[in-house]
C-alpha cells in the first residue's frame, strides 16, 4: 500500500498507477476544494485524513456532518483516518458516521494509543490497518514527560503488535520539499 499527498499530481513525478492520493483536510480551506481535488483524481483511491485536536497551522475543522454526504457521494473514497485516537471510544464516534465502503484508520500519535492498540483495533472492521505518526508521538511524550529513550520502545511494541495480529501498521517514509510553493493562505486559515 501506497500512499502519498495529493499534491504530488502538481510536479513531474512519475507515479505507480495503484498509488493511493491521501487529501489532508487540515490543508483544505473548503469543501468545495476537497471535492474539486477528489473529482480530479476519480480513477484513483482517495485516502481522508481527518485532523482532531489539532493546534499547530492550517487547522481547519470539520464536522462529521458536513463531511459525510461527500463520503456518500465518491466511490474513489476508500480510507477515512482520524487523528489522535486514543482508546475505542474517541474512535467509536467516528464510526457510526462512515459508509461500510470505507475503511476507518486510527491515527496512533501517543503512548495512550499504543498502550491501547488493540482494544482500538477491536472496533475495528474486517481490514484492520493503523497509522502511526512518529513526530506527534514524540511530541506527546515530551509534554508528558515521559523518558524519551521509551519513544523506540513504543513504537516496536506497535510494530509487535500490528505484526502478530494481522493489522497493517503505516508509516511515514520520506517527506517531500519544494522551492516552488509560493501560497500562504493555506497554511493558515
Amino acid at each position: 500500500m501506497l500512499i502519498v499527498s495529493q499534491n504530488l499530481t502538481n510536479y513531474d513525478v512519475n507515479l505507480p498507477d495503484d498509488v493511493i492520493y491521501r487529501i489532508n483536510l487540515a490543508w483544505i480551506n473548503d469543501l468545495e476544494t476537497l471535492k474539486n481535488i477528489i473529482e480530479k483524481h476519480q480513477n484513483h483511491k482517495i485516502f481522508i485524513d481527518l485532523p482532531k485536536n489539532r493546534t499547530k497551522p492550517p487547522n481547519n475543522k470539520y464536522s462529521m456532518e458536513q463531511i459525510t454526504p461527500i463520503l456518500e457521494t465518491y466511490d474513489n473514497i476508500k480510507y477515512f483516518a482520524i487523528s489522535n485516537v486514543d482508546s475505542h471510544e474517541i474512535l467509536t464516534e467516528f464510526l457510526e458516521y462512515l459508509p461500510k465502503n470505507i475503511v476507518a484508520i486510527p491515527k496512533i500519535e501517543s503512548p495512550l494509543g499504543v498502550k491501547n492498540i488493540k482494544e482500538i483495533t477491536n472496533s475495528l472492521g474486517n481490514e484492520k490497518i493503523v497509522m502511526l505518526d512518529h513526530d506527534d508521538l514524540y511530541s506527546s511524550m515530551l509534554k508528558s514527560k515521559d523518558d524519551p529513550k521509551n519513544f523506540q520502545i513504543y513504537v516496536q511494541s506497535l510494530i509487535d503488535f500490528c505484526n502478530n495480529n494481522d493489522v497493517t501498521l503505516l508509516r511515514t517514509v520520506g517527506v517531500m520539499f519544494a522551492d516552488t510553493e509560493k501560497r500562504v493562505s493555506d497554511y493558515v486559515n
